[in-house]
């Protein structure tokens, strides 16, 4: 039976999401966040002997996220999204459906190389720059705008590093990053080439066979992490003012950093370490060839992560103290004890369903909280840790609220009067992503089994 600190606790939960969603006055996520976990500790929910644990499973995947935000910012600085908005149409060669490919596959890249929230913040603006210099009607530019998300979302589950709830939750489950590439990797890329297939089926006739071919000036600069056209940008050689030399120097770093959490990890040096390395680097490489100090890190990085990642974790935990996550083993632990295949399927779809409802990052706690309690063993632990990230990376995209990234994309979208409704967005997804989580879900049971079995 519900008792009174169980429903005032899921009364403050809803209300946090709620405002999450709907950010009233354009109120940040952080803010109600902060103010209901300060209520949860204040009342004793969550006590504070919690405190120090819950930092030490939010911290190191806070700071890494931060890290390589630092590190989008710095490749933005030096003209790297600019070269590459620049050869994106340069290459098609006027194809609208070979720039469509390209579009994805930088959208794929650039989570795999940040994260995805860093991704949409990157790839939105250079697709908005790109359908609007080549005048692509609006039913023409949603394949590419809608397209683009849903992969750079989606594809935060091949590598943990790309999103924060996928790295809580990895510490939680005693897996290390390359145990969970080994299994995770090829289930997770045949799901997301299934999405991009059904994407292109889905748009096929409103993607432009043929598109304008010429050199277009992509001179841009940033603003609130948002890329917009320079007024004083060459218009005959959009590139003239990239320094090549450290911009090679700059990408080769990043490439060696994001390969460092593969080869270090394994000798004990923490994700985190090797973020921040990476990021100070980029900082003292960009000041020491081109004098440009860190004010514009200090003023567009998301600081507010780190507290935002901490305070929805104190409500999740304030769920788990009042038993939400009992309900959960209680209800599905026999089912899911029975064989492999139901730990996947089950996990997966409470995800999915989860994510919709309240956002992919307290779901995915949640959801890992729930099944350490139900007793499994190791090996079936993580299987349906991995399915518990299938279902927040990409079952959650049903909704536009199941993710903070689609969030953020619709904000972009608004703010340069591009309309897509939630209507429109649930139109796609509810034929695509449904079809996309069962694809990657049943390839993680058959590469699972034919690895270990």
């Amino acid at each position: 039976m519900f008792d009174f600190q169980a429903m005032f606790m899921l009364m403050l939960f809803v209300l946090t999401v709620s405002f999450i969603v709907w950010k009233p006055r354009g109120i940040s996520e952080t803010v109600p966040t902060s103010i209901c976990a300060f209520i949860v500790l204040l009342v004793g929910i969550v006590p504070l002997s919690d405190v120090k644990e819950i930092f030490n499973i939010v911290s190191g995947a806070s700071i890494t996220i931060i890290s390589t935000i630092v590190m989008s910012i710095v490749l933005e600085s030096v003209g790297f999204f600019k070269w590459v908005a620049h050869n994106l149409v340069k290459k098609s060669r006027g194809s609208g459906i070979i720039l469509y490919v390209y579009i994805l596959t930088l959208c794929y890249l650039t989570t795999l190389f940040f994260n995805n929230d860093g991704s949409i913040l990157i790839t939105t603006p250079i697709i908005i720059r790109i359908v609007t210099l080549l005048r692509l009607k609006p039913h023409q530019q949603i394949p590419y705008l809608l397209s683009g998300a849903l992969i750079a979302t989606a594809s935060s589950a091949p590598i943990a590093v790309s999103n924060i709830a996928n790295l809580i939750a990895l510490k939680i489950v005693g897996l290390d990053l390359n145990s969970y590439v080994a299994m995770m990797f090829v289930p997770s890329m045949i799901g997301i080439v299934a999405i991009s297939l059904l994407l292109y089926l889905y748009y096929r006739k409103d993607i432009p066979k043929k598109i304008p071919s010429f050199n277009l000036p992509f001179g841009i600069h940033s603003q609130n992490n948002i890329l917009l056209e320079h007024p004083l940008a060459d218009k005959g050689n959009p590139l003239h003012d990239i320094d090549w030399s450290t911009f090679r120097i700059c990408i080769i770093v990043v490439v060696l950093i994001r390969g460092g959490f593969f080869a270090l990890t394994p000798f004990g040096v923490p994700l985190e370490i090797i973020a921040i390395v990476g990021a100070l680097l980029l900082i003292y490489i960009r000041w020491q060839r081109q004098g440009i100090g860190g004010m514009d890190i200090l003023t567009k990085t998301p600081w507010h992560v780190l507290l935002f990642a901490f305070s929805m974790y104190i409500l999740v935990y304030g769920l788990h103290n009042v038993g939400a996550t009992t309900l959960i083993v209680d209800s599905l632990k026999e089912y899911m004890i029975t064989n492999r295949f139901n730990t996947i399927m089950i996990s997966g779809v409470l995800l999915t369903v989860l994510s919709n409802l309240f956002n992919n990052l307290p779901a995915v706690m949640i959801g890992t909280l729930s099944f350490v309690e139900m007793g499994l063993d190791t090996h079936t632990l993580q299987l349906a840790y991995l399915a518990n990230i299938i279902g927040s990376d990409i079952g959650a995209l049903i909704s536009p609220m199941g993710t903070l990234a689609t969030l953020i994309w619709m904000f972009i979208l608004r703010k340069n009067k591009i309309q897509i409704s939630w209507g429109q967005y649930v139109k796609v997804t509810i034929l695509v992503i449904p079809i996309g989580l069962i694809i990657t879900l049943l390839a993680l049971y058959l590469w699972t089994e034919w690895l270990y079995y």
